[in-house]
């Protein structure tokens, strides 16, 4: 799954670059339009109609290179694993080719109100299916 960006003058700090935790508000955007956009659960429906919840459970990241003002940056999304409950995955930030930003993050399909890890229902696993990355 792939979206752009492009790097608002608010989103920098002092020194003129990305302020870092823009990324990871940015990296719930990539993953909130992945929901909507690809796997057909739009957040609204997911934890409103569904009851469901997809809370972060842990998140690595690599920053590689600053963005600034008007970068175009490109979001690639993909999936590292699928898990019973979990899904590990992997975003790449890139600006013309030249890596940004290197994370992996790890969700979890819970109820909502109980915050406790549900499975998959099939057909959602099935519509994340075609994201998992093929082994190197």
């Amino acid at each position: 799954f792939s979206r752009t960006e492009i790097v608002r003058f608010g989103w920098c700090d002092f020194a003129g670059i990305m302020f870092f935790p823009r990324y990871f508000e940015l990296a719930n955007d990539t993953v909130e339009a992945w929901f909507g956009q690809a796997l057909g659960v739009t957040y609204g429906r997911l934890h409103g109609e569904l009851g469901w919840s997809v809370p972060t459970v842990r998140f690595d990241a690599d920053f590689k290179a600053p963005s600034r003002v008007d970068d175009r940056l490109t979001f690639d999304l993909s999936v590292e694993k699928l898990g019973g409950a979990s899904c590990t995955l992997k975003l790449t930030v890139s600006c013309e080719g030249q890596l940004r930003f290197l994370g992996r993050q790890v969700i979890v399909l819970t109820d909502r109100d109980a915050l406790k890890p549900r499975p998959w229902p099939d057909d959602l696993r099935a519509r994340i299916t075609p994201f998992i990355e093929e082994p190197a």
